[in-house]
């Protein structure tokens, strides 16, 4: 049983939230993002750096996975013809999923978070409960939680995609919080301190 199962019909008073892995998930997302390349491609900077990024054998593979053509790369590279809206948003998106790609595979992600074994805290938003019907809500703080040992878990669920594998690792980090993990099982969002 994982944490989002410890609430029966969630949101049936009004509650919004969403379930603690689908918020980490979230999360890994946005330090992966906050890791890479910060000038948009929509920049004459960002776009050469995700071109330089992209120039090797795997990079060339993410771009032709997303229609990016060698012809059409041949012209962005030598700087005759730029990119369109569409091609620079394919670049991007084969930027990023290069970029998840080679900080799974190097372990960096990991590193990172696990912060030579200090780990991290994380903040933890309870849900939000403005529409719940009168007399139905639960005094629920904001908590902040250190969190050790458990960042290759978290790493490898997310990497896979794992929903139910998060939702387990999202259980281990509740149960420290008191008897009232349960209420922490949906949240808002979470934020890992990096």
């Amino acid at each position: 049983m994982g944490a989002s199962d410890l609430w029966n019909n969630f949101g049936y008073y009004g509650a919004k939230g969403i379930t603690g892995a689908e918020a980490l998930a979230y999360e890994i997302n946005r330090v992966v993002h906050a890791s890479g390349i910060s000038s948009p491609v929509t920049t004459k900077r960002g776009l050469s750096a995700r071109l330089r990024y992209l120039d090797s054998a795997a990079g060339r593979d993410a771009m032709r996975e997303q229609g990016i053509t060698d012809r059409a790369l041949k012209s962005w590279m030598s700087g005759k013809v730029s990119p369109s809206r569409a091609s620079r948003e394919k670049l991007d998106i084969a930027y990023w999923t290069r970029r998840r790609e080679n900080l799974i595979r190097s372990g960096q992600l990991k590193k990172l978070l696990d912060n030579g074994g200090a780990g991290r805290r994380v903040e933890i938003f309870p849900i939000d409960q403005s529409q719940v019907t009168k007399g139905r809500a639960r005094r629920i703080t904001e908590r902040s939680i250190s969190v050790r040992y458990l960042w290759n878990d978290m790493v490898d669920a997310w990497a896979a995609k794992d929903l139910q594998a998060l939702d387990e690792v999202w259980d281990d980090i509740i149960c420290d919080l008191d008897s009232d993990y349960a209420a922490y099982a949906y949240v808002s969002a979470v934020s890992i301190g990096v």
